[in-house]
């Protein structure tokens, strides 16, 4: 057996076509997720009555089961829900004129918020407390004192955990194609079924992700390295 080499960057070609879609399923789940994520963090360290319960609920069970059952459970369940609400108050919506992608986003988002937030939580939780007593100290509210000085110092602690999440969501971006999105390795399936070279295929499939995954490495550390420089003075600066 010898590895079609031609076949590979032939394979390369047609498999980049869907890189757009990869990354938008991607990075609009991983920046929702961190906005949710941060809120989520806010209201567990607030430690607020019965919301902290269900939040805890939340940030549990995404963290606890696997991505692949949450895009089921939202793509079988989110249409029963609103076929349900549509019939109860009388809309004319139907769950099937609602995109595929847009159940595979929102699997997805759940699950980045479930992450993000134990990761900014802790990020919060490590920056002294000195700098909100500090910040109280001179008027500041809560809400001020952590868009001011809390949250970049946390930030630039959480930056490498929140690439790895992301990382970690583009390769989950393959479980789309178990619900006939062709994304990066739905398309590399294809190319290896009609070929018959599923070992070129997923060669060529492997260096795209491994690429990518470089790239968002090196911008990771180049943001890194200025959020961090711009916190090291914490309160001072």
């Amino acid at each position: 057996m010898t590895i079609d080499i031609a076949f590979i960057g032939e394979a390369l070609r047609e498999i980049s076509k869907v890189i757009p879609l990869t990354l938008f399923m991607t990075i609009t789940p991983v920046l929702l997720g961190i906005v949710i994520g941060i809120i989520v963090a806010f209201v567990r360290i607030q430690q607020i009555k019965i919301v902290s319960s269900v939040l805890n609920f939340y940030v549990s069970f995404f963290r606890g089961t696997p991505i692949i059952m949450h895009i089921m459970l939202v793509y079988f369940g989110l249409p029963m829900l609103v076929d349900s609400v549509a019939n109860l108050l009388h809309l004319k919506i139907q769950s099937n004129s609602i995109p595929i992608l847009f159940f595979v986003i929102l699997a997805l988002t759940l699950s980045a918020g479930a992450y993000a937030s134990e990761i900014i939580r802790s990020g919060i939780l490590a920056v002294p407390k000195g700098q909100l007593e500090a910040a109280y100290a001179i008027g500041l509210t809560f809400p001020q004192a952590m868009r001011r000085y809390i949250l970049p110092q946390a930030f630039g602690q959480s930056i490498p955990n929140l690439t790895n999440v992301f990382i970690g969501f583009l390769h989950a971006t393959s479980l789309a194609f178990f619900l006939s999105i062709k994304e990066l390795t739905g398309v590399a399936n294809i190319i290896a079924s009609m070929n018959l070279k599923f070992l070129e295929s997923f060669i060529a499939v492997g260096l795209i992700y491994w690429g990518i995954s470089i790239i968002v490495e090196w911008v990771s550390h180049r943001i890194e390295k200025r959020v961090t420089a711009y916190s090291k003075g914490g309160f001072s600066s």
